[in-house]
């Protein structure tokens, strides 16, 4: 017969939940999703040379967070068990209206971590940012309602596409519009809007960049997975904006030749530029602002 307090018993079972609570966290945390903390990605490898950093900066903030909360729940329970009113206690506590060491220590901690959060920030904003002047592959995307044009610049091809009419039914991602890229070289976007503001996002990528008329966004990344990834419009851009879908192919440099070679002979060649705008009232000789590493003459 157990003879045992009932109290402690329950004690017993409540610390011996907690650490079966605890321990199915910890096992549920050595998962890859949890890992990269629920981000898009693989576990054979990063999609993009930009993708780990993105995701390091993501993960650890949200762990400095769960630390913080840790910590100010954590003395926060401790202060209202600690310093409770007993039953038998009919007298005040010491009164103080301030205290300056603790002041002291509430303004300069969140300033130092708000200070490391931003250092970091900064740090990964500046490397996914960073555009060198020597692209291995050019690729200029015109973003349209509600579809997308790519023009591979270098090899003097293009391609186009129409938006999904009704997303989800089977068979459309085989109608979308596919941009290849080949594995392992550092491909510049060059991100153009024909009609109103549009947003070029893939998911796995971590990265999306809004793209305005009259205007010219750039940014380079290194594809270092092969495989296929969802792409779309992030920005409300009218009626059939659900619609403006695509696909990424990263692919062998053998497959990207071969695909450029096929749309050379469909006769795709030349540029899809300005010229099929909506707006044309750009000035007097009808451009759009370029880069200095554009390249994108007609051809």
């Amino acid at each position: 017969m157990d003879v045992r307090d009932p109290r402690r018993r329950a004690s017993g079972a409540r610390r011996a939940l907690a650490l079966g609570a605890l321990a199915a966290v910890s096992l549920t945390g050595c998962s890859a999703e949890v890992q990269r903390g629920w981000m898009p990605g693989y576990e054979d490898g990063q999609v993009t040379d930009r993708t780990e950093a993105i995701t390091s900066l993501w993960v650890g903030s949200w762990v400095a967070a769960l630390l913080v909360g840790a910590l100010v729940w954590g003395l926060l329970i401790w202060c209202v068990a600690v310093y409770r009113k007993r039953k038998d206690d009919d007298v005040l506590p010491i009164q103080t209206r301030y205290h300056v060491p603790l002041e002291i220590l509430y303004t300069a901690v969140p300033v130092v971590m708000v200070g490391v959060l931003f250092f970091h920030t900064v740090q990964v904003m500046d490397q996914t940012e960073e555009v060198l002047e020597d692209p291995d592959v050019v690729v200029e995307v015109y973003a349209k309602q509600w579809s997308w044009d790519f023009n591979y610049i270098d090899d003097g091809v293009w391609d186009s596409g129409v938006h999904v009419i009704d997303v989800g039914t089977p068979g459309n991602p085989e109608r979308l519009p596919t941009l290849y890229l080949p594995v392992d070289q550092r491909v510049e976007f060059q991100l153009r809007s024909r009609d109103v503001i549009h947003s070029f996002w893939v998911p796995a990528f971590l990265y999306k960049k809004d793209m305005f008329p009259s205007d010219v966004r750039v940014f380079q990344v290194v594809p270092t997975r092969v495989g296929t990834y969802a792409g779309k419009c992030a920005e409300l851009c009218g009626e059939h904006h659900g619609g403006m879908l695509f696909n990424v192919k990263v692919v062998e440099q053998d497959e990207y030749d071969a695909h450029i070679e096929a749309l050379r002979e469909r006769g795709q060649t030349g540029r899809l530029g300005p010229e099929l705008d909506r707006n044309q009232s750009r000035g007097e000789d009808n451009t759009v602002p370029t880069t200095p590493r554009d390249g994108g003459e007609d051809a």
